[in-house]
């Protein structure tokens, strides 16, 4: 599976954020040790798209998220957000990027400051920023807490611990959008909410969307989740990107063994259904301090060979708009087997 390589990257001049061969790396004890967490990604989002981004925990999609906002340092690679290279902005330079990216985190309760209250939480922005006047800055925060459903006479003055989570969830809604932003990056944003609770901030996001002009990365490891709100959907693997598709394309006919084990590993919501082995997947995510060789997802693929292990495959086209990075990409209708490794297309002898 992962690989690199750009050819799932549109022209620079059709995307407001296009990342290439990004390198994020973290180093480990004293021995010059370092967690690979992101290894050459290149994406990219059109203005008004949403990109979902879904892999496993610890794949590096949080990771990639946080390189787009600068929270963390890029080691190699480019971030070009609106014409600049974030990378390479400096001290103010980034500073004055900065009301133009926001983020919404995975927890909603601890992204929020408990001693302020939540009138100040949503006016911050814009009070850094010194956008509008009094008056103006008064009326943008009673209208997107009012947007995101929440009462600004009710809930302004009062703090964070006082509302739930899918509340605190629409206040960081609400406090992303307050500086009119262009690009909106959405770390798991409904993973640690109730299921009854998601679908209301899943459509919220949607019409914000609508109303706002917001361009969003969608960052989950539910793909069930992700086809709902997503343009176009971006598969990772331990910091590697294997697959890249529109989600109808990629939930009918994913080419990746790893997008097709995630799909099967996706619950139905019918009792008579018996339970089965999820396909195709086995063992444990290696380490990212010394992943595999080749493609990553080798050791834990059913059809892999010596070919796997000796050669990064290059992610590449295999039908229109539909890119895959796998030497034995799945024909479409094709099944992983369930249990056990396969033979290679090829007829090669599979690699464990």
């Amino acid at each position: 599976m992962a690989g690199s390589g750009t050819a799932h990257l549109r022209p620079a001049d059709e995307t407001l954020l296009r990342i290439e061969d990004l390198v994020v790396e973290f180093p480990v004890g004293r021995a010059g040790l370092k967690v690979n967490a992101v290894s050459k990604v290149s994406l990219d989002v059109k203005e008004g798209e949403t990109l979902g981004l879904v892999g496993e925990s610890g794949c590096g999609k949080s990771t990639t998220g946080r390189a787009v906002m600068q929270l963390v340092h890029a080691t190699s690679g480019r971030v070009e957000f609106d014409g600049n290279d974030l990378t390479a902005l400096h001290g103010e330079a980034l500073r004055q990027t900065r009301p133009k990216l926001q983020m919404i985190f995975q927890d909603p309760i601890s992204s929020l400051n408990p001693r302020r209250k939540i009138r100040k939480i949503v006016r911050e922005g814009l009070d850094i920023w010194k956008i509008g006047d009094e008056a103006s800055r008064a009326a943008k925060v009673r209208e997107v807490l009012e947007t995101v459903g929440i009462d600004p006479d009710t809930a302004g003055p009062k703090r964070p611990h006082e509302f739930s989570g899918g509340q605190c969830q629409r206040i960081s809604i609400a406090r992303a959008v307050a500086t009119d932003p262009k690009l909106i990056i959405c770390d798991e944003p409904v993973s640690a909410l109730d299921v009854s609770v998601q679908a209301q901030i899943l459509n919220l996001l949607q019409d914000m969307k609508v109303r706002y002009g917001l361009t969003l990365i969608f960052i989950a490891h539910d793909l069930a989740v992700v086809k709902n709100v997503s343009d176009r959907i971006a598969v990772m693997y331990l910091g590697k990107i294997c697959e890249v598709s529109g989600p109808d394309e990629l939930y009918e006919a994913p080419a990746h063994p790893y997008t097709a084990a995630l799909l099967s590993a996706i619950p139905i919501p019918d009792p008579t259904i018996e339970l089965a082995e999820r396909a195709g997947v086995r063992g444990e995510i290696p380490s990212p301090v010394a992943p595999p060789s080749g493609c990553r997802f080798r050791t834990r693929c059913p059809r892999a060979t010596d070919l796997c292990a000796q050669q990064e495959p290059e992610i590449r086209a295999i039908r229109p708009d539909h890119y895959v990075a796998c030497h034995f990409p799945l024909e479409i209708g094709e099944k992983l087997a369930t249990a056990g490794a396969v033979a290679a297309p090829n007829g090669d002898t599979p690699h464990t």
